[in-house]
């Protein structure tokens, strides 16, 4: 088993006033696009609000996600990256809807922590949830559907940030997430989860092949020789840094506010800073927003590790 797991994204308190247009770097779906100027401070406000303003079951989630998602799918755009955000959809959700084939939703579970690459995993498996484990009612009475809730684990760094910490925490309500919190080193949190979850089998992955560790892995790998043992689902591993953000701008998915602040690629506050790619200015002291970032190579740049 590699030892990144593809869960590591963290941010940053830092504060900005950047303005950026609401509608970059997107071509426009219509013949005329409207430009706001937005500071960063109020995307993230509002990002927050989305998720908070209007309780909702998971099977209205669910529903609600895979009604963006569709309708992403169906757009016929120019651009060309949205075009591979497309394709990089559809290949995922044939890996995720075969992984829903093998396994019960009692012996899958998702390492999510909040950050950029599981936050896309994590849409695209609720918007497949429904069509493989809705159940229907057994009378013809209005009634709510009962879905099982997707588990999770959330193997967190020694110093987590608050944001990042708070963000999981409002997911997991929105999401409706049986989520799962360790403060252990990666193995150990590991073991105490499958001792909890004795019924859990497979493991879906946010990793990318950019990721460390990971250039060889498969759609399903299973962990080392030596690691709890488990399959590793990847639905995401061919996915460029761009299509992650393409994906969650097109879909106008929340994402945790600190991604605004120059933070591209995420741990803990003691290894990871703004990306200097992003700076505004040669001080380092503002920077752009993590989805104005273009290039795979560049994403690590503000990690020590």
């Amino acid at each position: 088993m590699t030892q990144d797991l593809g869960i590591g994204n963290g941010v940053s308190s830092a504060s900005s006033t950047t303005t950026f247009s609401s509608t970059a770097p997107f071509p426009s779906t219509s013949k005329t696009t409207t430009t706001r100027t937005t500071t960063t401070t109020d995307m993230a406000t509002a990002s927050v609000s989305k998720i908070v303003s209007q309780p909702r079951s998971l099977a209205e989630v669910c529903a609600a996600l895979r009604a963006k998602l569709l309708a992403f799918l169906a757009l016929q755009p120019d651009d060309e990256t949205v075009q591979g955000t497309q394709r990089r959809a559809r290949d995922a959700m044939e890996v995720i809807e075969e992984a829903l084939r093998r396994y019960r939703p009692q012996e899958i579970s998702l390492s999510y922590n909040g950050g950029k690459d599981c936050l896309v995993l994590l849409i695209l498996i609720l918007a497949c949830w429904p069509a493989s484990s809705i159940q229907q009612p057994s009378t013809t009475t209005k009634q709510t559907l009962l879905l099982p809730r997707l588990q999770c684990i959330y193997i967190a760094p020694p110093d987590p940030f608050r944001e990042v910490e708070d963000f999981v925490a409002t997911t997991t309500g929105e999401y409706h997430l049986d989520l799962a919190r360790y403060a252990l080193p990666m193995r150990q949190a590991l073991d105490k989860y499958l001792e909890e979850k004795p019924t859990v089998k497979a493991v879906f992955m946010g990793t990318r092949r950019t990721d460390p560790h990971s250039e060889f892995l498969a759609s399903f790998t299973p962990t080392d020789k030596g690691w709890p043992q488990f399959m590793r689902i990847n639905p995401v591993l061919d996915w460029h840094y761009v299509e992650i953000w393409t994906f969650i701008r097109q879909l106008d998915i929340p994402f945790c506010s600190l991604y605004s602040h120059g933070f591209s690629s995420l741990g803990g506050t003691t290894d990871t800073r703004p990306n200097p790619a992003l700076a505004l200015d040669a001080d380092g002291n503002k920077f752009r927003p993590a989805y104005e970032l273009t290039r795979d190579d560049e994403e690590r740049l503000g990690r020590d590790r």
